[in-house]
């Protein structure tokens, strides 16, 4: 693939939002043949696509693993096929590249990706403004994250010449730059990779983090979790219906609660100068119809000296039906 340009500005606009503007984070779905129950739940799959719907977002942020085998043009004939719901309601997607968008040949892959999103064509990574104040940068963590390499360069081009009207960034992506580290767990796979961590340092040290808020999503961890490090909120959402992943948790994550599986997704709401967060959860995977659970709240304010975010750990509010509000 030839390299991308280092564009100084957004490769896409976004002028026709609602107020107050809201956005959904959701990851590792691994659309594929509803046959398939091991690797994925098609079941809680299509109950997060309709709750998702039902939300109404204003963007649908996507942290990876779409599908489940990104060289199988099926799988994203599946993905397009259950989320009609959402091109129905004109709802916009902007995925991140996972791993599993590469499992096949990485030409077919890529084609695969780009007949499915025509509008990233020749991009593995992007940019989006989604308001005045709310700007995306869409990162392939499969590609070098590290001081120098060209997505870094670019990342650095694009926080230097950010509007002067945004106050919060986010960056999405698959493998996660902060996360639980289990001690027997994988390392290098789902215990965190240099790649990543190489990120985090570069986001610390960003002059652009005194005037905006930065949150950082990711996926890989088939579960939730979230961080608060260096003045930056990171989550990991990655309880889109791929199998779920138990974790221990470490004293770092601001979530704690006990419950397993977490199939979820996450939703923002910008009210007044402030972003609200909040983790709904399918309350029991094997029930016959849905119901959900909120479970994490939190709030991102606008960048401070002293802190970018109101932290809280983790809590059920309330149980509520399919669909409502």
């Amino acid at each position: 693939m030839p390299a991308q340009a280092k564009t100084a500005g957004p490769d896409f606009v976004r002028s026709d939002l609602s107020r107050p503007l809201r956005l959904v984070i959701c990851g590792d779905t691994r659309f594929t043949d509803p046959s398939e129950t091991s690797a994925t739940n098609p079941k809680v799959r299509r109950w997060l696509v309709e709750e998702i719907a039902a939300q109404n977002p204003d963007a649908i942020l996507v942290t990876g693993d779409l599908p489940w085998h990104g060289g199988v043009a099926g799988d994203y004939d599946e993905y397009r096929a259950e989320t009609k719901i959402w091109r129905d309601a004109h709802l916009s997607v902007y995925p991140a590249l996972g791993n599993h968008e590469f499992a096949g040949r990485e030409r077919r892959c890529l084609e695969n990706w780009w007949q499915t999103f025509p509008e990233l064509r020749g991009l593995r990574w992007y940019s989006v403004q989604l308001s005045n104040s709310i700007y995306l940068l869409s990162l392939d963590s499969n590609s070098a994250l590290v001081p120098g390499s060209p997505q870094i360069e670019w990342l650095r081009l694009q926080l230097r010449n950010l509007p002067a009207a945004v106050r919060f960034v986010f960056f999405i992506l698959h493998h996660p730059p902060v996360l639980d580290v289990q001690a027997h767990g994988d390392v290098g796979e789902h215990n965190g990779r240099p790649n990543e961590f190489a990120l985090a340092e570069f986001l610390a040290q960003a002059p652009e983090k005194a005037r905006v808020s930065f949150v950082v999503a990711s996926g890989h961890i088939h579960n939730y979790e979230r961080f608060f490090r260096e003045g930056i909120v990171y989550v990991v959402s990655g309880g889109g219906g791929a199998s779920p992943r138990p974790v221990m948790r470490t004293p770092a994550d601001l979530y704690q609660d006990p419950g397993f599986p977490n199939y979820h997704f996450l939703r923002f709401v910008e009210e007044g100068n402030r972003l609200v967060a909040t983790m709904f959860r399918v309350a029991n995977p094997d029930a016959a119809t849905p119901s959900w659970e909120e479970k994490d709240h939190f709030e991102v304010q606008p960048a401070a000296p002293a802190s970018a975010v109101s932290v809280s750990r983790g809590r059920t509010t309330e149980q509520f039906p399919r669909g409502s509000p």
